[in-house]
């Protein structure tokens, strides 16, 4: 599924509407890190790679931005695992 991911710097998150549901993951920005707190799908449209576009998505901005990334939420801390390719992005601190 192609999923359309935007970030709404004012709301301090990722965004996506599937289905006319709001889908989101939630961040932290202090000065070049980026924490990234919770990815909420809703179950109604849950199962169709939602979470990992808007991970994806936060992950490939970080690396263009040059930010370090706190993988603080459960599921961006096992996409990372799932995805070595951005395990260079991880702040030690």
């Amino acid at each position: 599924m192609d999923v359309n991911v935007e970030r709404n710097e004012a709301a301090n998150r990722f965004e996506a509407i599937v289905d006319d549901v709001l889908c989101v993951l939630e961040y932290r920005l202090d000065g070049k890190v980026i924490t990234l707190l919770h990815t909420g799908v809703p179950d109604a449209v849950g199962g169709r790679g939602i979470a990992a576009a808007l991970t994806k998505t936060a992950l490939d901005t970080a690396r263009h931005e040059g930010w370090r990334v706190v993988p603080a939420c459960a599921y961006s801390l096992s996409y990372i695992a799932r995805h070595p390719q951005y395990q260079d992005l991880v702040s030690d601190g």
